[in-house]
């Protein structure tokens, strides 16, 4: 008797339990957390950073009205709020550091700064690390402009808003590791305050997770072609590693991983978990570093080798970004408050809070995962180590093919090995860990073995 046919047959009857026994589940703690969002604190932020006058990296550090310093200590005062409800865990500095004159966009040498606070996660052996940003400076039409009023609503204070909400609903909230909420300074300039914690980061060899950077997260009318959409907004992800080996390149090529890079595996993650929890907003993946030709604070991280993305909005409006304040042919220009969309920041913001929630309740992802390639068959055999967390309920194999962009298929189990009858010939793979309230850790893409 020929046992192919009965092995096959099980692998079916197997492949059918497990997705039986799959389910999407609700954290209610996360679905609260997102109700605590609100436009009009959002908003509130947002007018107190314009009240500043000008927020340009080389604008006034002294007044304690005008210019950038004033801003930045006052996010500052703002976190050491926060930092009362949070029973010591969250604390907060100002982070100097010195830049030489560039020749470019950095007249003179200057002493620039990243307001930071900081989440101390609640397991001290567990050393994982998110960063969430937002670029406090502004400018206007000549980025060397640092007197100039420029309001900078969109650009970027709505990042700094969205980071400023987080921080104080996250900070009310437990997580076994650590959370960095950051307004970075000099990104117009060159991304300098990105620059310098990304190379902190590495320096120290921080376990950076995820970083998410929010810039342009509040518009929803594009200039020119007057498109008008408030449920889409843009995450932008590497295809190739900056700082890819040798060997990396060379598995990339032989399992055509080109398009699961570890950033767009966490752009995957990103519009999975806004999708289930955000209602009435859609992630539309970019699958590239940023738009064309062009850079965000993520890029230095990315740079330094760690998963970093870029959240913006869908469509942009030039008249309202990178302008001085005038009246044109009946056009109004300039980065103001008035011309942006508040209810579609907190939607984006609440896409923030649901990523870092998950990931940062989530076990931790498994290791060593393989996809045996020893025999010719139509079916896909995985293997992975557990991940070393006493929070792991079961695994999920995630399944698509591989012209789609996104996942198509779950296959939850509680082994570390399984057989499913898709084809390695026709379908991309990952696996993750999950817990019992259904947090994920990031995929991990497969080797292949013999």
């Amino acid at each position: 008797m020929n046992p192919k046919p009965i092995f096959y047959l099980f692998a079916l009857l197997f492949f059918t339990q497990i997705t039986i026994a799959q389910i999407t589940v609700d954290d209610p703690e996360i679905k609260k957390m997102v109700t605590e969002i609100k436009a009009d604190n959002l908003e509130a932020t947002v007018k107190k950073l314009v009240s500043f006058g000008t927020r340009h990296t080389l604008s006034d550090t002294k007044s304690n009205s005008r210019g950038i310093g004033a801003a930045q200590r006052w996010v500052k005062l703002e976190f050491e709020k926060y930092a009362l409800a949070s029973n010591g865990r969250l604390t907060t500095t100002m982070d100097f550091f010195d830049v030489k004159a560039d020749g470019k966009r950095i007249a003179k040498d200057s002493q620039l700064a990243n307001v930071m606070a900081t989440l101390k996660g609640t397991d001290p052996a567990d050393d994982r690390v998110l960063i969430v940003s937002g670029h406090i400076d502004s400018r206007v039409t000549d980025v060397m402009d640092a007197k100039a009023d420029s309001p900078g609503a969109n650009d970027d204070g709505s990042g700094v808003a969205a980071m400023m909400e987080l921080s104080k609903i996250m900070s009310k909230r437990a997580f076994p590791y650590t959370i960095i909420f950051v307004a970075v300074t000099g990104e117009e300039q060159g991304l300098y305050g990105a620059k310098h914690l990304a190379e902190v980061a590495k320096q120290e060899k921080w376990n950076i997770v995820a970083m998410l950077n929010n810039d342009m997260i509040g518009n929803s009318l594009s200039s020119g072609t007057n498109l008008r959409d408030n449920t889409k907004f843009r995450v932008f992800s590497e295809a190739t590693p900056y700082l890819e080996t040798e060997d990396e390149a060379k598995m990339r090529k032989l399992t055509n991983r080109d398009n699961d890079s570890p950033s767009r595996l966490l752009a995957r993650y990103i519009k999975t978990v806004t999708e289930q929890y955000v209602e009435q907003l859609e992630v539309n993946l970019v699958y590239r570093n940023d738009r064309f030709l062009r850079g965000g604070d993520h890029t230095p991280f990315s740079q330094n080798g760690f998963t970093a993305v870029r959240f913006c909005e869908m469509n942009e409006n030039f008249d309202h970004q990178h302008q001085d304040l005038r009246t044109e042919n009946a056009i109004k220009y300039g980065d103001l408050p008035e011309f942006m969309d508040f209810e579609y920041l907190r939607k984006i913001t609440a896409s923030n809070l649901v990523t870092l929630a998950n990931l940062a309740w989530a076990p931790k992802s498994p290791t060593n995962v393989v996809i045996e390639v020893k025999d010719l068959t139509n079916f896909s055999t995985l293997a992975w180590k557990p991940a070393n967390d006493k929070k792991v309920h079961g695994y999920q194999i995630l399944i698509r093919e591989t012209s789609d962009a996104n996942w198509q298929k779950s296959v939850f189990l509680t082994d570390t090995r399984a057989t499913i009858p898709y084809s390695k010939d026709n379908f991309l793979f990952a696996v993750q860990a999950v817990d019992e309230l259904g947090h994920a850790s990031l995929p991990i893409f497969p080797i292949p073995v013999r």
